[in-house]
């Protein structure tokens, strides 16, 4: 047996959603009349590319990899990062590191970044702190799909954002 519900019977202007649209033009004139008044010094728009904004720290930008003191990269190819990766766009070719106190590091090491999704689990999986996406670069740009496969040397190229994040401790120096 089924229930009848008498609906309400409702106006024109509520039906066509007048109100809510004469609200939100409201809204949108008097920001902009704010911004004639003070001449445009508060607004938070920018004029990109002249000017970039700064990005907050945390913010998940282009990777890159970090490096040691003498210059060489932190990575040790033990393919965590890969490992973790949903979107499986890093890959990584380990190789014999000739140095007998490093056991083996990336010969080869490349991120789609088409497939990747930025999530930042690569990051949280090293366990060596050697891969990063603290660098505010956020405007990736390119007209080929070849340029947007980052190999080692860009991805050791790439600089943080932030100076002091330039060589992060290992997790045995944060002790």
């Amino acid at each position: 047996m089924a229930i009848k519900v008498a609906r309400p019977q409702v106006g024109f202007g509520v039906s066509t959603y007048v109100g809510e649209i004469v609200k939100g033009l409201a809204l949108t004139m008097g920001h902009m009349m704010k911004n004639v008044v003070t001449g445009g010094r508060r607004m938070i728009t920018v004029s990109y590319p002249e000017q970039k904004r700064v990005m907050p720290r945390g913010y998940r930008g282009k990777h890159r990899l970090t490096l040691r003191d003498d210059g060489q990269m932190k990575c040790v190819a033990c393919q965590m990062c890969a490992t973790n990766c949903p979107a499986r766009c890093i890959k990584i070719v380990a190789s014999e590191h000739p140095d007998n106190s490093i056991e083996k590091y990336a010969l080869s090491f490349t991120i789609d970044l088409l497939e990747c999704v930025y999530c930042g689990l690569c990051v949280d999986a090293c366990p060596v702190d050697a891969i990063r996406m603290d660098s505010g670069e956020y405007a990736i740009i390119g007209t080929t799909r070849e340029e947007f496969v980052i190999n080692k040397e860009q991805l050791m190229a790439t600089q943080p954002q932030y100076e002091d994040e330039r060589h992060p401790m290992t997790p045995k120096e944060k002790k």
